[in-house]
């Protein structure tokens, strides 16, 4: 009966220990969210990259987009002054690093041929200049839509970046 008992609690020990574990591990992955409350998205870039026109206001319109839809952060357009009041201010600069620009119908009759991606280097700042936060998103139309559905992956996945690493009650 003793060797039961005590083959219990060691079992029970050991089940703990891995939940605990198993919590800690999960805590430690989560971002560690930095204090915003508005976010000033800057025209994106394309210095290097020859990007077609469609493709410029797509991603800063989409982009615009999804932040407004993901919540949490006023956001503001490049040139907004109204920016300059906004407490705890972050300044999204990105830049086009590569560009690649499928065939739909190649996608249509294939469905393995014709993608369309888009590589942006992600630059988040403080008011001051200094870099909080750096991350390559890939917006990518792989099998069905049309070409600029690229430009809503990227700025989908950007939103997401934002939301995970940047909220108006962190350090509260």
């Amino acid at each position: 009966m003793r060797s039961l008992l005590r083959g219990g609690i060691v079992s029970a020990f050991v089940l703990t220990t891995l939940i605990a574990g198993t919590v800690l591990r999960a805590q430690e992955n989560k971002p560690v969210k930095i204090k915003a409350s508005a976010i000033k998205v800057e025209m994106i870039q394309s210095d290097e990259i020859k990007l077609p026109a469609e493709f410029q206001v797509a991603l800063y319109e989409d982009l615009i987009q999804q932040l407004q839809k993901k919540g949490g952060l006023h956001v503001y357009r490049e040139g907004d002054r109204n920016a300059a009041d906004a407490a705890d201010l972050v300044v999204l600069h990105s830049t086009v690093r590569g560009f690649k620009e499928g065939s739909e119908k190649m996608r249509e009759v294939t469905t393995v041929a014709g993608a369309t991606s888009i590589a942006i280097h992600c630059v988040f700042k403080d008011r001051e200049g200094k870099a909080l936060l750096e991350s390559d998103v890939k917006g990518n139309v792989r099998f069905f839509g049309g070409n600029l559905r690229a430009t809503y992956d990227f700025a989908k996945k950007t939103a997401q970046i934002t939301h995970d690493h940047f909220s108006p009650t962190a350090g509260a």
